[in-house]
């Protein structure tokens, strides 16, 4: 990566997922591992080289999906320690977190964000409000690259159908070509 600056060598599971996830091409991946196994690297890495490939590009370029608040707040902090660590993401790559009660909503819309962290609840809200419309309106139907599902195995039941709904609302709504999007 030329914007990600780690100590350590990736794991044998990291490194094939970065092979796969990485570059304007990369493949929908399932990252199945132990818990503290560097799950969330496998995918943030990626996305953040192709934010910073793509600066300066307005528009969301990728969507992350959390189950809960309380998750999405702990990655929040580890993305920002990240970005302020890498002087090339630093001022290039900006995230934007809407989940409800904790996010400035105001600040989002008047700075579209590259990375956008959501649930899915808040996601099906930013596509039917029209208030929110501008939130999309620099996407063009190939700005969104990535879409990644933290802790997809709690998406079962009628949940995982409404989130299986909802994604496709989204690509039908941003005019997403068959297969452009690369999901995590």
């Amino acid at each position: 990566f030329e914007s990600i600056h780690s100590k350590f060598a990736p794991y044998i599971h990291q490194q094939k997922a970065f092979d796969r996830l990485n570059g304007n091409d990369g493949q929908s991946t399932i990252i199945a591992t132990g818990t503290g196994s560097g799950k969330t690297e496998c995918f943030l890495y990626p996305i953040l080289e192709y934010c910073y490939k793509h600066r300066g590009e307005r528009g969301i370029k990728a969507l992350i999906i959390y189950p809960m608040n309380a998750l999405a707040s702990d990655q929040a902090k580890r993305i920002a320690e990240i970005i302020y660590n890498s002087p090339e993401l630093r001022g290039n790559v900006n995230v934007g977190m809407y989940v409800g009660g904790i996010t400035d909503h105001d600040t989002m819309l008047n700075r579209v964000p590259d990375i956008l962290m959501t649930n899915y609840k808040m996601l099906d809200y930013l596509l039917v409000r029209p208030k929110d419309a501008v939130l999309w309106q620099d996407n063009t139907p190939e700005t969104l690259k990535y879409i990644a599902v933290d802790e997809l195995h709690t998406f079962d039941g009628a949940q995982g159908t409404d989130l299986a709904c909802l994604l496709r609302r989204l690509k039908a709504r941003l005019f997403t070509p068959a297969g452009y999007l690369c999901c995590v």
